[in-house]
């Protein structure tokens, strides 16, 4: 009995701090939810690692939860990890009309156009990234409705 107690108190305890912010340098997920210091490289090291290592980034990405913010338009969960784990190469790439992980996003999306596709992102790259903290989310919804 005292285990159940203290699983159901410890599910709580970690729901309500899951609901937390997330950095937008490391992105959403246990490591930013966990770790609060993002002032130095090391602190940021390992809020990335605990994202990446324990898979829990991509359960936070498709459920809404760890601090990351769900899509309005589910495209696909693979679009969707790649984009988490990409946003500043997208960001990049996008500005300038191509490159490698734009080419990989459009295949994931199972885009037939790749150049048109490229081209539509690149003339509306300021209503796709809105701000330097703009999150997954936004930049996937955003897509989907620029460029699909």
């Amino acid at each position: 009995m005292k285990k159940i107690l203290l699983s159901a108190i410890a599910v709580l305890a970690l729901s309500t701090s899951v609901m937390a912010g997330t950095n937008s340098q490391t992105g959403c997920g246990l490591g930013a939810v966990i770790i609060k210091d993002d002032s130095t490289a090391i602190m940021l090291a390992l809020q990335a690692t605990t994202n990446g290592t324990s898979g829990n980034q991509t359960f936070g990405i498709t459920s809404g939860t760890l601090g990351c913010k769900k899509t309005k338009l589910v495209m696909n969960e693979r679009a969707e990890e790649f984009v988490a784990s990409n946003m500043d190469i997208l960001a990049k790439e996008i500005a300038v009309g191509h490159g490698e992980s734009l080419d990989t996003l459009a295949e994931l999306l199972h885009v037939q156009d790749k150049a048109t596709f490229s081209a539509s992102l690149q003339s509306n790259y300021n209503s796709i990234y809105t701000s330097q903290k703009v999150e997954m989310a936004d930049v996937l919804d955003n897509i989907s409705t620029t460029s699909l």
